[in-house]
């Protein structure tokens, strides 16, 4: 049976009601959320055995949010106790042509202080056949860069696939280190890569030609070189996938994604128009909830597995909160065209 293992921080998340301002509201809706962790709800979701390892503070917030964990059908038996605190994160969901933000409460959180050796990674991943990571984990501390290279590092011994999503973060990227000082070595151990224009520039130096994401505007042809220059830089890895938005306001995005084998670049089936995004935090980490089982799933097609990947994000979209809370037979009967929205009785 396939297991897949996911490190990183996961946060207490409090959002503003609705479309409220942080000025305006007197309460704040909360629940969990960090990229791994969403990763890992999502393959829950989808019946794949999944253990999320990550360090908690040992005392009624840790524990709540290690029992919410487990109620999605995540694997928590791996993560380790020990700090003082849970990161925090507050959102203000945007409107129109007003953007969304978010305002991190995490230094010295239990997860920003893990160190080299708190993780016994031979028990961790015993039987495991993936490990995902993402570029969140080693912007919060040394430590967590530290750490999250050791994983990898044990990952590649085993011969366990290696995913990371870039998520480059330029807010959390202030200890020190720049993410282009950091990341490429924790990259070098990746099999899949996943990210954006942004992340690709950002974080590893690749930048697209011709491409204007303003407007809704993407075209997908122009990520061909990126990917090219990414397996050039990084020769372990086998496919590139970059998710293509057009963000033409906060509450309509197109969607879609590309992914470079190496020797074809396979386009999604389908551009999706996602008219009134109810919450599009996570929108990557479905996506990449999504690649992961579809890469296992269909291991011999590549552009089932993308199409499955974009059609879970779409949907995602129109969930509230960080975690994809949708089954297979969701995303499937939208990826194969069904995107009525019809009650189903």
């Amino acid at each position: 049976m396939n297991k897949v293992v996911t490190f990183g921080e996961i946060m207490l998340r409090l959002s503003t009601p609705g479309y409220s301002r942080f000025s305006q509201t007197d309460n704040f809706n909360a629940t969990y959320g960090g990229g791994e962790a969403n990763v890992a709800v999502s393959l829950a979701n989808y019946g794949l055995n999944v253990d999320f390892v990550t360090r908690l503070p040992k005392n009624d917030i840790g524990r709540a949010c290690m029992m919410d964990l487990r109620k999605y059908g995540v694997g928590v038996d791996q993560i380790v106790w020990g700090g003082d605190r849970l990161g925090i994160y507050f959102l203000e969901t945007g409107a129109v042509s007003r953007g969304s933000k978010v305002v991190y409460d995490r230094a010295n959180s239990a997860a920003a202080e893990i160190e080299i050796g708190m993780i016994d990674w031979d028990k961790v991943f015993d039987g495991a056949n993936w490990f995902h990571w993402t570029g969140i984990t080693p912007a919060i501390s040394q430590g967590a860069a530290d750490v999250c290279l050791e994983a990898i590092k044990e990952a590649n011994k085993r011969g366990i696939t290696v995913s990371t999503d870039l998520n480059y973060r330029k807010n959390l990227w202030n200890y020190g280190k720049t993410a282009e000082e950091v990341m490429p070595e924790l990259v070098a151990g990746c099999d899949v890569i996943l990210g954006n224009e942004e992340d690709a520039e950002k974080v590893l130096g690749v930048s697209p030609e011709g491409v204007d994401v303003t407007g809704g505007h993407v075209e997908a042809d122009a990520y061909l070189s990126v990917s090219q220059q990414i397996m050039k830089q990084f020769p372990r890895c086998k496919k590139v996938i970059t998710t293509l938005r057009g963000s033409i306001s906060a509450n309509h995005n197109s969607w879609t994604g590309v992914l470079y084998d190496g020797k074809e670049l396979f386009k999604a089936n389908n551009t999706y128009q996602i008219t009134h995004i109810v919450d599009r935090v996570g929108g990557g980490d479905s996506f990449m909830g999504g690649l992961i089982y579809g890469l296992i799933t269909w291991a011999n097609d590549d552009q089932k597995a993308l199409n499955f990947a974009v059609a879970a994000s779409c949907l995602k979209h129109t969930i509230f909160g960080d975690y994809n809370q949708v089954s297979v037979e969701e995303v499937v009967k939208l990826m194969d065209g069904d995107a009525s929205g019809r009650v189903a009785r």
